[in-house]
């Protein structure tokens, strides 16, 4: 056992402080910092140069700050107060700032101001181009994932568009009642004719029919207690509108004028029957601008928003505090991926993946041109207009379809009113299908409509008679031998998409496909394994799209350095793959990336 004298010692009466030489201290050999700065001198700063100003004093060094919050999130540290303390404290990031010791202020402005989303993608792929130089990466495959991750926005302040349209068709309801009610007080007073003002029609709003019956619908849903129907249908509120309550009121003062009636305030005072009417409708018209504006941020894309983050939309999350299904302000996070690289990054409000995969190919596309030959994404991206869009540039798709589990199963190979169990023929330049009980369905008609902004073609096919066929059951989607006795086979098909998903369900069966597939499931669904679980990245700190699109950024760019540092150290290498495999792995250990 030590003597007390040890103990003393160590605590001895005055001692404030210890001296020692700064220089005799020293970093790791090893040590992610170097890396970092021996990537920051090949990159080419003038973008970010270019949002400073060289009038006035010089403040800290942009460069430097820059390489303080990448190395910080190489660190996981996205807090700006907790950068400050480690440019303080820590000895990589006082090497960093060479002793300088910036505040809050200066991250905060450097982040929000100076820092531009343009300005970091460019930067990043800078730095794709060195590893491509490098041969770690190709830039000719992606893998692309997606996740959500919560907003910085308070969980009750929401909005929905069905709660929106139901309370507008209780408003246009009251406003109809006062548009009667101006009618008759002007042809009771003789106002019209005396002022040359014609009687109030009332205005239409496009939707509205489609939402009152939903209304209705939900009314008798909930008498037998079954569940509601959503009532999402787009209002489209033009700027007539509001402006047709606004010409009425401006009636109103000008009859008040003519027949010299003022309009009164205070306690204890009558209004005239003018004032009531003119402040109903300038209540009513004030309300249909808040919905109107409520609209308008919504867009037609999303069905809800928050009020403290305008640009988030209510999501579904894994994590549920409540485990009650509750969603949650969020943003859809997009990672493309090569050789564990994100090579871009994406962030969107939209709910689902269909609308991400373009913008992302198009930001490649911008990024380094047409280098890009394969594509390799979840059964999320699989949509006509996505397919489409990698067979017009020639780019090989590797999606997996939406029912490739459903394709393995019995029941769906026996499904014989499905169009791909039928005998598919033809005669004298005729397509046709012949069905199980040996019955032609010849082409019908030709169907046609807009979607999303490309034109969607289905063909029908048609059976003349299927009178006493017995498999009528099997074959007629819920067919009802009462009810729908006379009822034919009719099936609709649209040729171009299925032909696009039997080449894309041809591609992932392959070998390379099912090596592309395993390769996927590691790369990205690694990087969001050590995001969400072992760095706790579940929230952004920030609000707007924009905003959180640079939080996740200068994420990505330090995960990159951060990776290319352990291949530099061998640490991990290129994944090749586990060939011969039939089923890859979905869910894989994010430690392994």
């Amino acid at each position: 056992m030590l003597k007390q004298d040890y103990y003393n010692d160590f605590f001895d009466f005055g001692q404030q402080k210890i001296n020692f030489s700064f220089f005799e201290l020293s970093l790791p050999d090893d040590d992610p910092v170097y890396t970092l700065k021996n990537v920051m001198e090949e990159l080419d700063f003038s973008g970010l140069l270019a949002c400073y100003s060289d009038k006035g004093r010089t403040g800290f060094n942009p460069i430097m700050l820059y390489a303080v919050v990448t190395y910080a999130n190489m660190r996981g540290v996205r807090a700006v107060d907790r950068i400050v303390d480690l440019c303080q404290r820590d000895l990589a990031f006082i090497w960093l700032t060479k002793g300088q010791k910036p505040q809050r202020d200066v991250f905060y402005d450097f982040k929000g101001k100076k820092l531009t989303g343009e300005v970091l993608d460019e930067l990043n792929y800078q730095f794709m181009r060195r590893l491509e130089k490098e041969g770690l990466i190709t830039l000719k495959e992606l893998y692309i994932d997606g996740t959500k991750i919560e907003a910085n926005a308070n969980r009750y302040t929401f909005v929905w568009r069905g709660s929106l349209n139901y309370h507008l068709a209780s408003l246009l309801d009251t406003i109809d009642a006062l548009y009667a009610k101006y009618n008759t007080f002007l042809l009771k007073n003789g106002y019209g004719p005396k002022y040359d003002i014609g009687d109030a029609r009332m205005f239409v709003i496009e939707g509205m029919a489609k939402v009152r019956k939903v209304i209705e619908e939900n009314r008798k849903r909930k008498l037998t207690k079954h569940k509601k129907l959503p009532n999402n249908t787009i209002i489209e509120i033009d700027h007539c509108s509001p402006l047709e309550i606004l010409k009425l009121q401006k009636n109103l003062i000008q009859i008040a004028e003519g027949e010299g009636i003022g309009f009164v305030y205070g306690k204890g005072k009558h209004k005239p029957e003018i004032q009531r009417l003119y402040e109903e409708l300038e209540e009513c018209g004030i309300r249909l601008m808040e919905y109107k504006e409520c609209f308008e941020i919504m867009g037609n894309d999303r069905n809800s928003y928050s009020k403290t983050d305008l640009e988030a939309t209510f999501m579904r999350m894994k994590e549920d505090h409540m485990m009650n299904g509750q969603l949650k302000p969020a943003y859809n996070v997009q990672i493309a991926v090569e050789n564990y690289f994100i090579i871009h990054g994406y962030v969107s409000n939209d709910r689902t993946d269909y609308n991400t995969l373009i913008p992302v190919l198009e930001k490649h596309r911008n990024a380094f041109g047409d280098t890009l030959e394969a594509v390799t994404a979840d059964s999320g991206y699989c949509s006509e207009k996505n397919l489409l869009y990698l067979k017009e540039n020639e780019i090989k798709s590797f999606i997996k379809l939406q029912d490739h589990e459903k394709r393995k199963t019995r029941a769906y190979k026996e499904d014989i009113g499905k169009y791909s169990n039928m005998t598919y023929a033809v005669f004298e330049d005729e397509h046709y299908y012949i069905c199980h009980d040996g019955r032609e369905l010849h082409h019908i008609r030709t169907e046609s409509k807009e979607q999303d902004g490309y034109t969607q073609t289905v063909e029908v096919y048609g059976c003349a008679d299927c009178s006493g066929c017995e498999h009528k059951s099997r074959c007629l989607y819920r067919y009802n031998a009462e009810k729908d006795s006379d009822r034919n086979k009719v099936m609709k098909i649209n040729e171009r998409w299925e032909t696009l998903r039997e080449e894309s369900n041809a591609n992932i069966q392959s070998e390379e496909g099912i090596l592309k597939r395993q390769t996927r499931s590691i790369q990205t669904e690694g990087h969001f394994g050590d995001i969400k679980e072992n760095e706790n990245f579940r929230r952004f700190n920030y609000r707007s799209a924009e905003k959180v699109y640079k939080e996740f950024m200068l994420y990505a760019i330090g995960r990159n350095i951060l990776k290319y540092h352990r291949f530099l150290h061998h640490e991990i290498e290129k994944y090749e793959g586990e060939k011969g495999r039939d089923n890859p792995t979905e869910n894989s250990d994010p430690k392994k990336v």
